[in-house]
């Protein structure tokens, strides 16, 4: 007949670790109430494992019981100490990550002495010098990368690095521009809130004189590179369209299409504003001081390691001394846009920009009463008769908003493959 247990409540194995058990022989020792040969029996150790512990908990209290590594302190293959001295200095100095220290430990060793990537990264690590950031989900790769930025200004990148207080409390908003080529960084203008289309002008109209003039100047759809009337221009997209410059704007919320001069505000962020400078002053010497090393100092990944400074050079095309006239073909009706942004059209008045107020446009048949409108060689939206208004062009539609010296072609013909 089998035998039949009451049941039990329930109850979980106690456990214990080494910690556990160090602790409780440090406890049995203080008692003293039995001989260190017997207590080491007992717990299963040595008497010299015994004694061990027993110092390390007299000299350094519970800490001492932690298990400790049992890597050798030296190796063959271990990175001298002068070497580890060096790398942590140049991280202290410039805050690069392994790839550019290994570049800058060049002027001190020898190519064959400098450690492996993962070494200077551990290196870096292990003497906490490494910024933890928070992991992001990345966006997919841009669908219109800057392909046509093959040489020194044919592209410029403007924006605005997200504005800050000095510690006395006045505003800076650092104006950004940078040659996509070469990464120059052309300008780090502190505006001290005054980002207007008069102030940021002024700072473009320097660059133009210091640097020449670039194909094309890409921005986002802030103010006051955009605006949000007809073909998104501005006072200041229109004056550059003016000097023979194409304004190009990424998509909205869409900063990785400028994703190389958004990745020189996070490095001018952490060398110049982390944390601000005292006065707007010592901010823009800060910039300043900026300037010259990430040109001249700081070794460019995507430039193989080379300086902005040794693969930029200035434009051939010069500012002019006098604004140049906009001329139209003679197959155009030409019309001037007044103060309020309006032509007259036969009688009546119709709106087109205020951006474009004291400009002159030029309007091309492309069917019964409608009218493509250009700027320059631009054009800008689409006119019709019977609605006087000119509009934004509709998305494919034909023969509008392609640039004639745009390297994507127009829609095909009905009929075309």
């Amino acid at each position: 007949m089998a035998c039949v247990c009451p049941e039990e409540p329930k109850m979980s194995w106690k456990e214990t670790g080494p910690m556990c058990e160090r602790a409780a022989f440090i406890k049995a020792c203080e008692e003293r109430e039995e001989t260190m040969a017997a207590l080491c029996r007992r717990f299963g150790i040595s008497r010299k494992t015994g004694y061990k512990w027993l110092e390390r908990y007299a000299r350094e209290g519970d800490l001492g019981l932690l298990e400790r590594s049992r890597a050798p302190h030296q190796h063959p293959n271990m990175t001298s100490a002068d070497l580890e001295s060096a790398i942590v200095a140049v991280r202290q100095e410039h805050r690069w990550g392994p790839k550019k220290i290994a570049v800058g430990l060049l002027r001190q060793f020898a190519a064959e002495e400098i450690p492996a990537l993962s070494t200077i990264g551990d290196i870096v690590k292990r003497n906490g010098l490494l910024i933890p950031r928070r992991r992001r989900r990345h966006c997919s790769p841009s669908t219109q990368p800057l392909a046509h930025a093959v040489e020194s200004n044919r592209v410029w990148c403007a924006d605005f690095k997200g504005w800050f207080c000095t510690a006395d409390g006045h505003r800076v908003d650092p104006l950004t521009v940078s040659d996509a080529h070469s990464r120059y960084l052309l300008a780090c203008q502190g505006m001290r809130g005054k980002t207007d289309t008069v102030h940021v002008m002024g700072v473009f109209e320097t660059l133009f004189r210091s640097y020449g003039m670039p194909e094309r100047i890409r921005t986002d759809n802030g103010a006051p590179f955009a605006s949000t009337g007809l073909s998104g221009l501005s006072r200041l997209s229109v004056w550059w369209m003016r000097l023979g410059i194409t304004p190009e704007r990424i998509k909205p919320a869409t900063p990785s299409e400028n994703g190389r001069h958004e990745r020189m505000h996070l490095t001018l962020k952490q060398d110049t504003a982390t944390p601000p400078a005292g006065t707007p002053r010592k901010q823009q010497e800060a910039f300043d001081r900026f300037v010259r090393y990430y040109n001249e100092e700081r070794p460019h990944e995507a430039l193989g390691q080379v300086v902005p400074a040794a693969v930029y050079a200035p434009s051939p095309r010069p500012y002019p001394a006098r604004m140049p006239a906009v001329e139209y073909g003679d197959d155009m009706q030409v019309r001037r846009v007044r103060g309020a942004g309006q032509m007259k059209w036969r009688g009546h008045d119709v709106l087109v920009s205020q951006a474009l107020a004291y400009q002159t446009v030029g309007l091309s048949p492309i069917g019964d009463g409608v009218w493509e409108v250009y700027f320059c060689t631009t054009p800008i939206g689409i006119f019709e008769e019977k609605k006087l208004r000119v509009r934004a062009a509709k998305q494919g539609e034909k023969g509008v908003l392609y640039h004639k010296n745009s390297t994507v072609p127009p829609p095909p013909e009905e009929g075309e493959l």
